[in-house]
């Protein structure tokens, strides 16, 4: 028989083992990877079930994207940044990924979800956000932007950014605090679509051009084809509710996600939500409609979710959601409705 302090004695030694064995298989489970900004891991302008994937995943799996400027590095040229301030990736992007558009996004990706099937849907947490240089570029073009027949021309702006102080510099007088975000997050659409560009917004998300999917918001996604194809690209550095001219501030970014799989959880138009609120989306080329989707969306989420009456939640929406216009420049235009976390105990 064991002497107590030998019992004792075992008993720290395989609590121990237990451990280690739990924290070898929590690593085991959940893995982190890098996307880097490479020719090989960029389409330029489309999102495409045919795509490739640069990188495969499991549910719970951490991944570190890099993404290169809108329209590449012309515009960026022309508004004045210098050739020693263009990272040596961004360079080599811009050289070697000849195959363009329709689109005017460089997207990375795309990032194939092991287990990921049509009737799943994705889970994208964003965890961070930094900035891979210190400027950005802002603009309009002639036939964009919400007024187009009032600017018929090209503007073009080059906007320094103080990541340590939070702030763009848009004028001598005018600092802009900080607030980036991705503008396109999205999965492939269905094999039988084809390729779409990546300007417009839709089922599958991209170029939502959501100003409040900050860090520490969630995506939820809809899964169209196997492994779901996911891509990120479009860096803004800030951008209003509207993004009017057509731009946001234009710039590259490092963004960290984690990337979960809800098995059997079907959506058919993407969700998210923020720290404080939750997120439905209304997407249609008429803002009347898009607004319209927004709230079916929220009153079937607070139904289906929260367990509400139809009626009640309709009601609720009137009390405490507020409509966002998301943009009103992708041709398919965007509304947002938000709903407080705080009133839904």
């Amino acid at each position: 028989m064991l002497q107590p302090h030998m019992k004792r004695a075992f008993q720290i030694l395989a609590s121990s083992v237990l451990v280690l064995l739990g924290s070898a298989a929590g690593h085991a489970q959940s893995r982190t990877h890098d996307l880097k900004l490479e020719p090989k891991n960029i389409h330029w302008g489309y999102y495409d079930a045919k795509v490739a994937p640069v990188l495969r995943i499991a549910s719970g799996d951490t991944v570190r994207v890099e993404t290169m400027v809108a329209r590449g590095l012309e515009r960026a040229r022309l508004a004045g940044v210098k050739e020693e301030e263009i990272p040596a990736s961004l360079k080599l992007i811009e050289g070697n990924v000849k195959e363009r558009g329709p689109g005017a996004h460089p997207m990375t990706g795309p990032i194939f979800i092991e287990g990921a099937e049509p009737g799943d849907s994705l889970e994208v947490r964003i965890q961070g956000i930094e900035f891979l240089h210190p400027w950005g570029v802002t603009a309009f073009l002639p036939g964009g932007g919400t007024i187009p027949e009032e600017f018929p021309y090209n503007g073009l702006k080059l906007v320094r950014i103080d990541e340590k102080v939070g702030t763009a510099q848009f004028a001598p007088n005018i600092a802009l605090k900080l607030a980036p975000f991705f503008g396109s997050i999205g999965v492939a659409p269905p094999l039988l679509q084809g390729r779409i560009s990546s300007n417009p917004p839709g089922p599958h998300a991209g170029n939502l051009d959501n100003k409040d999917l900050v860090a520490g918001s969630i995506l939820y996604l809809p899964v169209n084809v196997p492994g779901a194809l996911l891509s990120i690209g479009d860096g803004h550095g800030l951008q209003g509710d509207g993004e009017v001219s057509g731009t946001a501030l234009e710039t590259s970014l490092r963004g960290t996600f984690q990337v979960m799989l809800r098995k059997g959880r079907k959506l058919s138009w993407p969700r998210a939500e923020t720290p404080t609120h939750f997120m439905t989306m209304g997407l249609h080329e008429d803002l009347d409609q898009a607004a319209k989707m927004a709230v079916k969306e929220m009153i079937d989420f607070l139904v289906v979710e929260k367990g509400m009456k139809r009626d009640d939640a309709y009601l609720l929406c009137s009390l405490a959601a507020d409509l966002h216009v998301t943009q009103t420049v992708d041709v398919t235009k965007g509304i947002h409705a938000m709903l407080p976390k705080s009133i839904l105990k």
